[in-house]
């Protein structure tokens, strides 16, 4: 197969490596910066993404979008949300209505609350669309660590697919039905995360994260619920599985905007020294206005977002959580 991966982030890097060890595929990496596209082939190494990790010299690097998705097979999404759009909508008329997309993007769109998946359809069409999603560190997975996720459709056969395509030694994938649910997971884990690195920033312990990720893991399943997913996926590895890596680990860019602000750090500050998009940031914004139009109950989704956007302060957010009403633990 003739493989496009769309982004050179972290993530993009990493499925370059995981796809490279099936030795059949032919992989291309576009890069929306062209003069660090030139950078990256020559030195074979994501400096700025993904430092330390070598890619094959099978995989081919380029800054044109069209040149790489010229003859694809395949096309993998890993590009922020924010960006999806827009980048689609440059390619559109070079893709072919039978070329199946995998979306490994963790998002939702902010002007129209879509999905990624939705965005995709949208931009190119109804087709093959796969989401893969799960506890999937790049910086993990790109050195061979075991990982398992999920490989989410409706389409059994185009999910069985990826997940034959994705699997190694190292990478098992399950497949899923509900990409609704998936994607949500995978979107809303990172709000939870900020959240999670608050709690790190203020110092407050094992305790205070695990009665967090409990709760959060409760708003993520109200909200996937009441837009249509299955309540079982959020039990599952793109739910708890996805959401404990994300607000555990030290790879994880929404935990560590989290902690900056429980430290006092302002929001515009912390964005400006990054090199990655830290998705949660944006995600809170659309999954507060959707909730707000749903009447969905999601008490932390809305203390992240005031802490985000409001400027309030971190140890008032978290009083305001702690001391609201008393109510059971299960209505």
């Amino acid at each position: 197969m003739k493989i496009t991966i769309l982004g050179d982030g972290a993530m993009g890097t990493a499925c370059s490596v995981l796809l490279a060890t099936k030795r059949e595929n032919e992989l291309s990496i576009w890069s929306a910066f062209p003069d660090y596209a030139r950078q990256f082939q020559a030195s074979r190494e994501n400096t700025r993404f993904l430092p330390g990790v070598r890619i094959s010299d099978a995989v081919r690097v380029t800054g044109d979008i069209r040149e790489a998705v010229d003859g694809s097979d395949l096309l993998v999404a890993a590009i922020p949300a924010v960006y999806l759009r827009k980048t689609l909508a440059a390619i559109a008329p070079s893709i072919p209505a039978d070329t199946p997309c995998v979306s490994v993007i963790k998002g939702i769109e902010n002007e129209t609350f879509k999905r990624p998946s939705e965005i995709v359809a949208e931009l190119l069409g109804p087709r093959g669309i796969v989401v893969l999603s799960g506890p999937s560190h790049a910086e993990e997975i790109s050195r061979h660590l075991p990982a398992t996720v999920v490989a989410a459709s409706a389409d059994a056969d185009q999910a069985r697919q990826v997940q034959k395509l994705f699997t190694t030694a190292r990478f098992r994938v399950y497949t899923n039905p509900d990409t609704v649910g998936v994607e949500l997971a995978g979107a809303l884990k990172n709000v939870i995360a900020i959240a999670a690195g608050v709690c790190d920033g203020l110092g407050f312990g094992d305790n205070a994260k695990s009665a967090l990720l409990t709760r959060g893991l409760v708003e993520i399943t109200r909200f996937g619920v009441a837009l249509g997913a299955d309540p079982e996926t959020f039990t599952g590895l793109a739910g708890i599985g996805d959401l404990i890596t994300t607000c555990i680990s030290p790879h994880g860019r929404n935990r560590a905007v989290g902690e900056a602000l429980g430290k006092g750090r302002r929001l515009a500050d912390i964005l400006s020294r990054m090199q990655s998009v830290a998705e949660g940031v944006w995600t809170c914004r659309a999954v507060r206005a959707i909730a707000e139009q749903k009447g969905i109950d999601m008490p932390i989704t809305c203390e992240t977002y005031r802490l985000l956007f409001e400027d309030k302060d971190a140890l008032e957010a978290v009083n305001d959580l702690m001391l609201r009403d008393p109510k059971p633990e299960r209505p």
